[in-house]
């Protein structure tokens, strides 16, 4: 069939959406589905925060989405005159796109679907594409948000890029002094900007036809109910390649025993809950550096740090070369940021996953201040509790949030969020203050030598591991160790139930947990904070 008129303008428009965008890393819509037909013209405007704060405005106009960028947004105030910057058309299934671009992408950032809804030409217009064209267009929008008469006009040019006028006509549906910035929710997901971009609903994955262009982005607890999952469940020991988060990834030796257990976690099974937590996991792994603990013959076996991406890693992989690193040392890292990648990291045989405290933005500066509460021979379980308590407590006083976590193995940690701006010495001292303030109360729990034979079985409260490029484990990582035990968070409370034990949530069972009581290291994500001073 020869292409219409309009599906070859729509072809032709998108080369320069298509000349700025790299389809094997950022999801976004290609653009390759055909529009539907006979529908209303539609419009879309998206807030979108990338190197700065704009909203994107998007006018389907001969089956694409004519796009100008609104700095101050638009509005329904008829003095004012909005500035606006015609950029790229944008693919027509971009018109309802909600969530995160990656960094270092074109238009790396979030979106949110700020207003959305039809538009008409006004009556003397005949063809709004060449009224574009020409400069100027009279529009009528019939939005939740934007209504009434807006005319687009431009005005110039700077350089490659044209500047047009955004204004909103006296009529019924004026208002004097309506500010967008008064409006900040999506009318798709009643979501604002920093919502989305902590716990993001879906990536659109632009080298997939439309049909799977929507990746769901959350942990599903049955997997009869996501295909990727059953796609899995159905391959040959052998392997294949397994369509999962919009990704192709190889995968081999799908049945080989990677924790020992009755019945024994598979190597399969370990992928299967890898992708249906990953979604989870991604807030405390996205821009940061990540260390592989790999056992690629199983829990059984002596592991290794694996920290260098290896050259054979696919090309879609988020990656980090680190300008600090001295001669010999790790210089380009995995970083997660989506979940194929914290995939193609188990399927690599990574069955810890350690990301860095700090982001790759500034690896000097960290997130997470990490409260590492290591137990010793003479460590009894009840011993630990205590010391995990007494933190609680002390945190309370000096009123930090932070959340604790068992380690899967026989530890705790205690985890606090820290807003951006203190380095690692800084972060170290405070730790440190704190910790001795509670050992000081259990003397005889406690050691402050550094060799553990020095310790004489006592627990160290260890505060080094607030250093760049040290580490504890991620939540929901699993452990090496029989049942494929998983560092969990729980709630401060829990810290009180007898049946509480370091390694009693599993591979099997994590996810189970997240679905009935949600991700319980969640809330830290909206607390970045100072830390006080400890007097």
């Amino acid at each position: 069939m020869a292409p219409t008129k309009a599906g070859a303008r729509r072809k032709d428009n998108l080369k320069e959406y298509r000349r700025k965008r790299d389809f094997a890393r950022t999801p976004e819509p290609s653009g390759d589905s055909a529009p539907p037909q006979g529908e209303a013209r539609r419009f879309v405007v998206q807030r979108h925060r990338a190197r700065r704060l704009h909203y994107d405005f998007r006018l389907e106009v001969d089956g694409v989405l004519a796009s100008w960028a609104v700095p101050k947004g638009p509005t329904l105030d008829p003095k004012a005159r909005r500035a606006a910057f015609h950029v790229e058309d944008h693919p027509i299934e971009y018109i309802d796109f909600e969530g995160i671009i990656p960094s270092g992408e074109y238009g790396g950032g979030d979106v949110i679907v700020w207003d959305a809804g039809t538009w008409r030409p006004a009556e003397d217009v005949d063809d709004a594409g060449r009224a574009l064209a020409g400069g100027e267009l009279h529009l009528d929008m019939y939005g939740e948000k934007l209504r009434g008469r807006f005319v687009l006009v431009r005005t110039g040019k700077d350089g490659d890029r044209e500047r047009w006028l955004l204004l909103h006509k006296k009529d019924e549906f004026a208002e004097g002094g309506w500010d967008p910035e008064d409006h900040p929710r999506s009318v798709l997901s009643g979501r604002t900007n920093d919502e989305v971009k902590a716990d993001p609903d879906r990536m659109w994955r632009s080298d997939q036809p439309a049909a799977r262009a929507a990746v769901p982005l959350k942990a599903t607890a049955d997997p009869a109910g996501d295909a990727a999952l059953r796609e899995l469940e159905g391959m040959r020991a052998a392997g294949g390649v397994w369509h999962v988060f919009g990704r192709d990834l190889k995968v081999t030796n799908l049945d080989k025993v990677l924790f020992p257990g009755d019945p024994p976690v598979t190597k399969r099974e370990l992928l299967a809950y890898t992708a249906r937590i990953a979604p989870t996991v991604l807030p405390y792994v996205r821009r940061r550096a990540l260390n592989m603990h790999r056992y690629p013959n199983g829990a059984g076996t002596k592991g290794f740090w694996h920290k260098e991406l290896p050259h054979h890693a696919p090309d879609w992989l988020p990656r980090w070369d680190n300008p600090d690193a001295d001669p010999g040392e790790t210089r380009t890292y995995l970083v997660v940021d989506e979940p194929a990648a914290l995939v193609w990291a188990a399927n690599f045989g990574a069955l810890e996953w350690h990301a860095w405290t700090s982001m790759v933005d500034h690896p000097d500066r960290p997130t997470w201040a990490l409260i590492d509460l290591d137990p010793g021979e003479r460590t009894s379980w009840e011993d630990l509790l205590t010391l995990a308590r007494l933190h609680r407590t002390a945190l309370e006083h000096v009123g930090v949030v932070a959340r604790p976590k068992v380690t899967g193995r026989r530890g705790i940690q205690i985890w606090v969020p820290v807003a951006r701006g203190p380095d690692f010495a800084a972060t170290r001292a405070w730790v440190e203050k704190l910790s001795r303030t509670v050992g000081a109360v259990v003397p005889d729990l406690v050691s402050w030598k550094w060799e553990v034979k020095e310790r004489e079985g006592r627990a160290r409260l260890d505060y080094t591991q607030n250093a760049v490029n040290k580490t504890l484990v991620t939540p929901y990582s699993p452990r090496p160790a029989p049942g494929a035990p998983v560092s969990a968070p729980v709630d401060w409370d829990e810290l009180d139930d007898p049946g509480l034990r370091p390694d009693a949530f599993t591979i099997r069972s994590v996810v189970d947990r997240v679905a009935e009581r949600g991700d319980l290291f969640r809330d830290l994500l909206d607390h970045p904070q100072k830390l006080p001073r400890l007097d």
